[in-house]
């Protein structure tokens, strides 16, 4: 092989490992001042979902017996239209008084204090009013009653949970959100909102880590 041929295939081998490291980059956190972001994501989890994957080990609380749990909120995460802030130092550490104002909306204390520090650290918000606005986030997104009156598990195509959110959220549209799934199972939506939380909003790099099987379980609430 002459010189000339084998700069040539590592120059073309060299390309192409860098094409795939920007397409996995945007996957990832990058650096961020609090505050500079593009919009909000709204994580709500299916808990009977999430603890039939496995969540139980990690979140027993959650997933006991008789919590009768279905969508909580797993956090509400700014966003650029390209990867996402993540961990900012702010130096405010969550009081009693901030722990209170999350009451009802997180399944566990011990996600409260995750989702503030790697996600409400972000927006550049106090931990009263981050909290505030993922309540204010919660409250604008309905629930279609299939799943408050699911009895047993089924199968269901991730499209079909989509459509029934946008159903009941008429300002909802193809391509504001995601459907999540692991193991076979509904693991949470992913509904994206602008950054004034009044209206939703297109997100394709958050579209691309959607579920991609054809069908999936819905497990009822424990």
């Amino acid at each position: 092989m002459t010189a000339a041929r084998l700069l040539a295939l590592l120059t073309v081998a060299f390309g192409l490992s860098l094409g795939g490291a920007g397409a996995q980059e945007r996957s990832f956190p990058r650096p961020s001042q609090p505050g500079v972001f593009d919009f909000y994501v709204l994580a709500l989890s299916w808990s009977p979902g999430f603890c039939a994957a496995g969540g139980g080990e990690r979140g027993r609380e959650q997933c006991q017996s008789g919590v009768h749990l279905g969508f909580v909120v797993h956090g509400l995460w700014p966003q650029f239209e390209k990867g996402y802030p993540s961990d900012c130092d702010t130096g405010r550490p969550l009081s009693r008084m901030a722990l209170d104002a999350a009451k009802g909306l997180f399944p566990t204390e011990g996600l409260v204090r995750h989702e503030w520090r790697r996600h409400g650290s972000c927006t550049g918000r106090s931990p009263q009013d981050y909290f505030a606005d993922v309540r204010q986030a919660r409250s604008a997104v309905k629930v279609p009653d299939e799943f408050e009156r699911l009895k047993r598990e089924e199968e269901v195509a991730p499209v079909d949970i989509q459509r029934a959110f946008e159903r009941v959220n008429p300002r909802l549209r193809p391509g504001m959100m995601a459907v999540q799934c692991s193991r076979g199972y509904l693991q949470e939506v992913r509904i994206c909102m602008s950054k004034d939380l009044r209206e939703f909003r297109p997100c394709p790099d958050v579209l691309r880590s959607a579920c991609k099987a054809p069908s999936i379980k819905v497990t009822p609430s424990l």
